[in-house]
């Protein structure tokens, strides 16, 4: 009987040290809970805005694609074409640019490039950043030798596509050009040094 007092009083500890531990895992497991729920919705929130941002790049994609195809055909014929792979790289979408001739993709533009595509396809991807852009930006294109790569028996259907794109789109076309070929619209004169 002498230990009872001492027993009770260490049988009373444990009891309430058992206590708090059952308060704790109770509340640990409706942290744990609340932890789910908001894993959950978080994981439905990165699904839907992979999913519009999944719409977003296609609406871009045809567009973009639309466009640049268009100027590509324009120029060089029914054989040329351009689109856009997206593909998912360390957890990050990038865009792949690819120009096609005959259905096939063009390995390495800067080697076969010939009559000035890749000036074609840079100037309607200039133009359809310049359309896409939100808000709508004042439409107004500043180039620098823009088909400086150009062989000679494309520039008139060049310039016949840039003054076709400014009327359609309202758009500003201000070019700096040494081919006389591409000269239209207002022509301002610089002496030669």
């Amino acid at each position: 009987m002498y230990h009872l007092p001492k027993i009770r009083k260490q049988i009373n500890e444990l009891r309430t040290l058992r206590s708090a531990a059952v308060a704790a895992v109770a509340k640990e497991r409706d942290e744990l809970k609340a932890a789910e729920v908001r894993l959950s919705n978080t994981q439905q929130a990165v699904q839907i805005a992979q999913e519009v941002a999944q719409k977003l790049q296609q609406h871009a994609h045809e567009q973009i694609s639309h466009v640049v195809t268009l100027c590509l055909q324009t120029i060089f014929g029914e054989g040329y074409g351009f689109r856009i792979d997206f593909r998912q790289k360390r957890g990050k979408t990038e865009a792949h640019l690819i120009l096609l001739r005959d259905g096939d993709e063009i390995e390495d533009p800067t080697n076969e490039d010939s009559g000035g595509v890749l000036d074609v396809a840079a100037f309607a991807l200039r133009v359809s950043a310049l359309l896409l852009h939100k808000p709508p930006l004042r439409r107004i294109l500043f180039m620098d030798e823009p088909f400086k790569s150009l062989s000679p028996e494309y520039r008139d259907a060049v310039r016949m596509l840039l003054d076709q794109w400014s009327r359609k789109f309202n758009t500003q076309l201000v070019m700096a050009t040494h081919m006389d070929e591409l000269k239209s619209g207002k022509i301002v004169e610089f002496p030669r040094k």
